[in-house]
């Protein structure tokens, strides 16, 4: 950890370079927010050569001119699979809809990726029209891919070739969510969540400027929103049933981060537990967890910005019938970036929590 900490840390104080590590990653889509965090990572990251890093609208410009706080280097150049023709993993950041021709181009050519895109979370075909509006045009690889979740996923992380890194809602509501769901007998889960700005990505829009930002919080995509669908499915999954997901995502006037207040309804036939024995269960889920903590007071986003723990606290509400989980991320870490290298870690065999400031 303090290894990790101190090469970070050098990395963008002195712009000190990484260590030439044992593989090679190379980033297409790279100067979206998701695409700079993971820069810095992998840059500063012990066991990873940093490649190409591809770019639209910043073809031929240095890292540091572009974005003068990264104090990486290297030129932005065009995509083709040629240029990350000798990448061992490929990272993908492109927007839905427009990442799974790419991917699907450099599974063919034989390079294990990880997509920060939708277009491979959902395991039905089908779904993506329904959910995002396109026919899938790779849709033999929606069986391959993996949701990139390592809490609940981590062996078949392991010997993916493409990883689906999960949405950040739904990160932070799933890990909320997952212990009750494994333990009890729940029917509904509520999930009431708020981003920071940073979430809507880095392409302006009337919504999220600072002038309709500022002093302001609001919720939006309140019925529908794309995100349920990585919920349902995969709290389904782990409950071999249907479980019902109301979902409403709220714009916080803050930078970064994820609060997640869920709220779980028992079915009709059962009862609560204690407080006590709700603790217990969430400590157990999560004790050999390297970036999850259960905390008893209510957490808060500044205990997670810039890191890529969640921190969780359940609660028993007796006099609704109902079990609160309060759930914090970082979106760009937890919810993108940083969960990109913790699935890359899996991967490649390397200590879960390498590069990342973390456990391990």
């Amino acid at each position: 950890m303090l290894y990790d900490y101190a090469l970070s840390w050098a990395t963008r104080r002195f712009g000190i370079e990484g260590s030439g590590g044992v593989i090679q990653a190379g980033i297409v889509g790279a100067t979206g927010f998701t695409g700079v965090v993971l820069t810095e990572l992998l840059w500063a990251h012990p066991e990873v050569r940093l490649g190409p890093l591809t770019s639209s609208n910043y073809v031929g410009q240095g890292v540091g001119d572009a974005f003068p706080h990264v104090r990486v280097p290297g030129t932005y150049v065009e995509y083709s699979p040629e240029v990350v023709a000798d990448c061992d993993f490929v990272f993908v950041c492109y927007p839905h809809a427009a990442s799974h021709p790419v991917v699907g181009e450099l599974i063919d050519r034989g390079h294990r990726v990880i997509d920060l895109s939708a277009d491979f979370r959902l395991v039905d075909e089908d779904a993506y029209r329904h959910w995002y509006g396109f026919q899938h045009g790779r849709a033999d690889l929606v069986p391959k891919a993996v949701y990139g979740l390592p809490e609940l996923h981590r062996e078949r992380i392991a010997a993916a070739d493409l990883v689906a890194n999960p949405g950040c809602y739904p990160t932070a509501a799933i890990l909320a969510a997952l212990p009750l769901i494994r333990g009890l007998d729940i029917a509904t889960v509520v999930v009431d969540a708020k981003s920071g700005v940073s979430g809507a990505g880095r392409s302006p829009s009337a919504a999220t400027h600072f002038s309709r930002v500022h002093d302001d919080f609001r919720a939006y995509g309140e019925v529908g929103h794309r995100h349920t669908s990585e919920m349902l499915q995969e709290l389904r999954q782990v409950a071999g049933r249907p479980v019902g997901v109301s979902f409403t995502p709220h714009l916080l006037p803050v930078d970064r981060g994820i609060l997640a207040t869920v709220y779980c309804f028992p079915a009709a036939d059962s009862g609560l537990v204690s407080q006590d024995a709700l603790t217990r269960l969430y400590e157990e889920a999560y004790a050999n967890e390297p970036f999850v903590e259960v905390v008893a007071p209510t957490p808060a986003l500044s205990e997670v910005q810039r890191t890529n723990y969640c921190r969780i606290s359940p609660r028993v509400d007796e006099a609704a019938g109902l079990y609160k989980v309060v759930s914090v991320i970082d979106n760009l870490l937890k919810g993108a970036s940083g969960q990109a290298v913790q699935n890359l870690n899996i991967m490649a065999d390397f200590p879960e929590a390498l590069g990342l400031g973390g456990q391990g």
